[in-house]
Order: structure tokens, then C-alpha cells, then sequence
């Protein structure tokens, strides 16, 4: 029902975003989607990669600030609209999306979400029949 997500503190700076790029590379660490969220001082990336506990490893120790936190991932229709009628649902119990970022493998869209309350969004996810995308089905497109 969740998938691991890498999330690495990233200083500001020209160059940063690609010296971990790098670091994951060196270690043979397929990324599989990516979003960066920024201010004027730090950026927040986050990851869905082929090996979370072997990024970990890696990126700590070239001393970057990593964790790893458990997300939604669902599978999504491609047609307009499929996101808004997929998070209607999660609005309509009542939850808060603190974050939400999409992506394609293959024929699919993924849609991944971190709420303010995983054990009721599952029941969202259960009780609409909705498909969920586990770590083993992005592995089995590498």
C-alpha cells in the first residue's frame, strides 16, 4: 500500500542537486521519480529509487541529511482529470495533502501522495478500490 521515498536536504547551491545525482549513480541506484521543492537557502528532494536503504547508506556517507518516509503511490488513469477525481476523494474524507507529485513508467501514471492521516487515507484507497503501486512494480520496469 506504500512505497519508500527518499528525502534528502539539498544546500542552495549550483552544483548540489548534482553531486547527489552522482553519489546514486557511483552506487548503481536507478531513480525512478524525482521532485525538488525549494527556498531561497535549501531545496527538499525527493526520491522513489531502486534501492532505498542502499541510497541511504550512500548519501550519509557523503554526509548528506537523508530519510526515508513512507508514501501513497496509486496508479492513475491518463485521461484529463484522473488526479482531481482521485484526490476528490481524499477531500471528501476530510484529509490534507501535504504533498503530491506525478509521474509515468511505462503505460502507467503514478500518482504519489503524503497525507495527515495514512491509516484513513488506506481506507480511502480500499474503500474506492483504487490501484496501488508498490517498490516491487517500479523495480520490474528497470
Amino acid at each position: 500500500m506504500t512505497i519508500r521515498q527518499l528525502s534528502v536536504f539539498v544546500e542552495n547551491k549550483t552544483g548540489h542537486l548534482n553531486e547527489i545525482l552522482s553519489v546514486l549513480a557511483r552506487n548503481n541506484i536507478n531513480i525512478n521519480a524525482l521532485t525538488v521543492a525549494d527556498s531561497s537557502d535549501y531545496g527538499l528532494l525527493r526520491m522513489l529509487v531502486s534501492d532505498p536503504e542502499k541510497a541511504v547508506e550512500a548519501l550519509q556517507e557523503e554526509h548528506y541529511s537523508v530519510r526515508i518516509h513512507e508514501v501513497l503511490s496509486l496508479e492513475m488513469g491518463a485521461a484529463p482529470g484522473s488526479m482531481s477525481k482521485i484526490l476528490d476523494l481524499f477531500t471528501a474524507a476530510g484529509l490534507f495533502i501535504e504533498y503530491v507529485y506525478a509521474f509515468s513508467f511505462g503505460s502507467k501514471s503514478v500518482l504519489v501522495i503524503r497525507t495527515n492521516n495514512k491509516e484513513k487515507a488506506v481506507e480511502v484507497i480500499e474503500k474506492n478500490n483504487l490501484k496501488t503501486i508498490r517498490e516491487s512494480d517500479l523495480k520490474a520496469t528497470l
